[in-house]
């Protein structure tokens, strides 16, 4: 028996504040964590949003009720089965997006990028293979995927500002892999801001709103 694979056209889903006029100054691509919906994720960074600021938040293509097998629904980018190929999807989806997003634009704005819990592995594996630079990262209760290739990313974020963000309470952040990721910046060779609030595994908005407003 031989198990084979078909690539066919798919449509895949994603929420934005507005439409993009072309004249916006900067493009926030925010990634959504495990079991998650674009739609009520994108909310959260909504106040955000004006005629200089555009927020675009994908929204991972596997999908799966978040208890036993009826009620809510929830996004994720991908889980152990089949990898590789979530992992491709993912690449061909956020380049086309982008792309398409980038056509209303005469020239590129400044691209900010934050990931929010699993969604920073995604999008740290995405931005360091895409094409274009990265103004800005935000690991928000996650961190860069382990299977980066370093020389690539290396170049492609060395004039990335990069900050991680963790929850003092945030029961899926531990010691061990805080120091993995310090210990990766290292390899990456980079200096990374670190911010952390009082709370959990959760956006904080008004430690959010210094962020992208560049308050502090």
């Amino acid at each position: 028996m031989d198990k084979k694979k078909l690539t066919f056209p798919y449509e895949a889903f994603y929420s934005i504040s507005h439409e993009p006029t072309g004249k916006e100054q900067e493009i926030w691509l925010v990634f959504h964590g495990y079991g998650q919906l674009s739609e009520f994720f994108i909310r959260k960074f909504l106040p955000f949003a004006d005629e200089n600021r555009l927020i675009l938040a994908p929204e991972g293509t596997n999908y799966g009720y978040l208890k036993d097998f009826q009620g809510r629904v929830g996004a994720n980018w991908m889980t152990r089965y089949e990898r590789e190929t979530a992992i491709a999807n993912n690449h061909r989806f956020l380049d086309l997006l982008m792309e398409e997003v980038l056509e209303k634009f005469s020239q590129t704005p400044e691209i900010h990028v934050l990931g929010f819990s699993q969604g920073a592995a995604t999008a740290t594996r995405w931005a360091g293979r895409w094409t274009k630079p990265v103004k800005q990262m935000i690991l928000w209760a996650g961190g860069f995927a382990h299977d980066l290739i370093l020389e690539q990313a290396r170049d492609q974020f060395r004039n990335t500002e990069i900050q991680m963000v963790f929850g003092t309470q945030d029961e899926l952040i531990t010691a061990e892999s805080i120091e993995s990721q310090r210990a990766f910046f290292g390899l990456l060779e980079k200096e990374v801001r670190e911010l952390t609030f009082e709370g959990g595994h959760e956006l904080n908005i008004p430690l959010l709103q210094k962020i992208i407003k560049k308050e502090g």
